[in-house]
């Protein structure tokens, strides 16, 4: 296999950085370094399959195949017909291209796209199609041609275990950066009192266990020239741990309950996790010792009425205050208000999009 190093980018929503470059420093990428909207690193095709399967906050893996100058289509046209497309791309797989212009004399990212996807074509023999799964990302900036491929495929964020969701789920990739946010290194138990489809407990069970978050699933570097199936077979190995049962979630919805039990069943972590059906007000302490509660409630914005949700946030706050001594919580919300509202001493973090609104992860010290 061909061990060349590549530049790799890890890309991830605004304000996620740190964590990711933390996941890369664990995971032993070289030299890694945080820049706007993910983390710079280089790495072997095997180096980008391990992060590909088990970076838990980053949304995807790019890697940058190489760059040439071109002033003109026509340029662009030769250069690009000589490029080493077959080291990396199969001739009988569709691809798809993705062209960006800026401050450059080719500035037609249509017509530069028709020129890359003629050349691929007839060089390579690959089809070029709008609805590939292999994705080339070619951007064009100040006359230099840089051509990038997700490795990926589908976000990150899809685990693959977790097929049932509820209203407004939270990413995988976001539980598991405010779970790291937070402290959690797998040893600590979990509580989420709204918890939805699972999404908190399982990523902290998940995280506990040692398993891969990206085993469940397929990547697009599957369907590269550059795969070998035997390396990749042990890239995949690893020694999972059994954590005690001390991942629980709690939802008064009881449909919301059972899709949680059916993912982590998925999941492979039943015998860590509980689920199970009541309100706010019937949360009680359980026999471990203290650790997380991470909650990510309704905000109004798209479920409930704000002005109900007060009420919801103060029930939290008293019960957490009555029961919870020496556990912290993680509060996501987009509301400062009513984060306020459960009267207890809260820090917000920095504002990272989801669904449209800036949401942040409100953290306590022990209660």
């Amino acid at each position: 296999m061909n061990q060349s190093s590549f530049p790799v980018f890890l890309a991830c929503l605004p304000g996620l950085e740190p964590v990711v470059l933390r996941e890369a420093q664990v995971l032993g990428l070289p030299a890694p370094v945080a820049v706007p909207g993910g983390v710079e690193t280089t790495g072997t095709w095997p180096d980008i399959w391990r992060a590909n399967l088990w970076l838990r906050s980053a949304s995807r893996v790019l890697v940058r195949l190489g760059a040439f100058r071109a002033l003109h289509l026509a340029q662009l046209d030769k250069r690009a017909r000589k490029f080493p497309w077959s080291d990396v791309l199969r001739a009988d797989l569709p691809v798809r291209i993705d062209v960006t212009c800026t401050r450059s004399r080719i500035y037609h990212q249509k017509a530069a796209a028709q020129r890359i996807a003629t050349a691929i074509t007839e060089t390579l023999g690959a089809p070029v199609t709008a609805d590939a799964d292999l994705r080339l990302m070619i951007r064009i900036d100040d006359d230099m041609v840089t051509i990038s491929l997700d490795t990926s495929g589908d976000g990150l964020h899809k685990r693959g275990h977790k097929l049932a969701t509820g209203k407004a789920p939270l990413r995988e990739t976001m539980a598991a950066t405010f779970l790291r946010q937070m402290g959690f290194d797998g040893t600590q138990p979990v509580i989420d009192p709204m918890c939805g489809s699972g999404t908190f407990v399982l990523e902290a069970a998940d995280h506990a266990a040692g398993l891969p978050p990206g085993r469940s699933r397929a990547f697009a570097f599957q369907n590269l020239a550059s795969f070998d199936p035997r390396a990749w077979a042990k890239v995949q190995s690893h020694s999972p741990k059994a954590p005690p049962l001390q991942f629980f979630g709690f939802d008064r919805d009881q449909g919301a309950i059972q899709n949680a039990r059916d993912n982590a069943a998925r999941a492979g972590l039943t015998d860590c996790t509980a689920f199970a059906c009541q309100p706010i007000g019937a949360l009680t302490r359980p026999d471990t010792p203290p650790g997380l509660i991470m909650v990510n409630p309704p905000y109004g914005a798209r479920i409930g009425n704000p002005a109900k949700l007060f009420g919801l946030y103060a029930t939290l706050g008293q019960v957490l205050r009555d029961q919870f001594t020496g556990w912290r919580l993680g509060l996501v919300t987009s509301e400062r208000k009513l984060a306020h509202a459960t009267g207890l001493p809260l820090q917000p973090g920095p504002p990272i999009p989801h669904g449209g609104l800036k949401v942040h992860l409100f953290q306590s010290g022990p209660l």
